[in-house]
């Protein structure tokens, strides 16, 4: 038994060295770069140019594109356009839960989630969430979709497949991103405090919080769920930290530009991606569970800051716009998005 469990210790080990070192030599040999670039114009009934969230369905080859008053779905791999959920104030993340044939949205302005048929892209309803209703997920061990709603300092927590709301779990601070551990556990950057909170996502309570130092003012986060590592990625210090799901441990700490808001873990490649308003997409990769290393930076276009992954093709989504000439108050800084000129860029090996 125990020659069995060691020759099982060293395949399981052997074979993340072969993983590691193959993910590597792609690094090494090939570079993200842009593959194409598509212009969609001005949102409906918009009078201006905001977006946000980019939800990837590998699956359904579907992507969900957050677009101020609309939610562009296109194809993830020729790009077209499929259609459009329109009729929205400011609309911000995209849940998906395929099991009911649901999409869920935030719409911050109307306090509100927007729950749409994946099939038909057609609105079937809608639950009461609160004032800046902003990042969402689902999470398939409760059945639950949990939007955060930002200045309220909450959760508002939906059955996924009634649609009726559950509960409302006060948070403490000011939620961003969040993910599902597919455990029961749902984990939030809370901006304004510098944390990561748990929520126990069938209890509804809070299970734990953990400071993100040396990083700050934390906003995407992405997880490699296998090994129970959380990249959690700050504004102020300019940091990407990993961290110990189970314990709250910062095992490693990488810098990064300015203005990070989306952050993604793929499972195949162990490859992390934060992407930044500075027009950066920065690779790491899991070398080992306590081991992290810098890949490349690639430079994309100023604003895109928000992104989604294909982990089928191992593409990038990011989109972004044209901005004005610099505020007064923040000379030498572009000025706001120029309405009209929203653009989606695909970026891969």
């Amino acid at each position: 038994m125990k020659l069995s469990f060691g020759l099982g210790r060293l395949a399981s080990g052997v074979s993340f060295f072969v993983l590691s070192s193959f993910a590597l030599a792609i690094a090494a040999t090939s570079s993200y770069h842009l593959l194409h670039k598509y212009p969609f114009g001005a949102a409906e009934s918009s009078t201006r140019e905001y977006f946000d969230y980019i939800t990837v369905d590998s699956s359904a080859r579907r992507v969900y594109l957050s677009h101020g008053t609309e939610i562009k779905v296109i194809d993830a791999d020729n790009f077209s356009l499929i259609g459009n959920i329109t009729g929205l104030k400011q609309d911000h993340g995209v849940a998906i839960a395929s099991e009911f044939g649901r999409g869920f949205i935030t719409d911050g302005a109307q306090g509100k989630v927007i729950i749409f048929d994946l099939k038909t892209l057609k609105v079937i309803g809608e639950a009461k969430a609160d004032n800046d209703a902003d990042s969402v997920v689902y999470d398939p061990v409760s059945k639950r979709v949990f939007a955060m709603n930002g200045d309220p300092n909450s959760s508002t927590v939906i059955d996924a497949k009634s649609g009726t709301v559950v509960a409302t779990v006060k948070l403490g601070g000011a939620p961003e991103f969040a993910v599902a551990d597919g455990r029961g556990t749902v984990y939030v950057n809370l901006e304004d405090k510098n944390e990561v909170v748990a929520i126990d996502s069938r209890a509804l309570t809070i299970k734990s919080r953990w400071p993100v130092a040396p990083a700050g003012r934390p906003t995407a986060l992405a997880m490699d769920i296998k090994r129970q590592r959380l990249f959690s990625a700050g504004r102020n210090p300019q940091l990407l930290v990993v961290m110990d799901a189970d314990s709250g441990k910062i095992i490693q700490s990488f810098p990064i530009s300015a203005g990070v808001d989306a952050a993604a873990y793929e499972p195949e490649t162990g490859m992390i991606f934060a992407s930044t308003r500075e027009g950066m997409v920065h690779v790491f990769h899991e070398d080992s569970p306590d081991k992290f290393s810098e890949v490349e930076t690639v430079k994309t276009e100023f604003g895109a800051k928000t992104m989604g992954l294909d982990t089928k093709t191992h593409n990038l989504f990011l989109d972004t716009a044209d901005f004005g000439p610099p505020a007064t108050s923040a000379a030498g800084r572009p000025g706001a998005a120029v309405p009209g000129t929203f653009r989606v860029l695909v970026y891969g090996r």
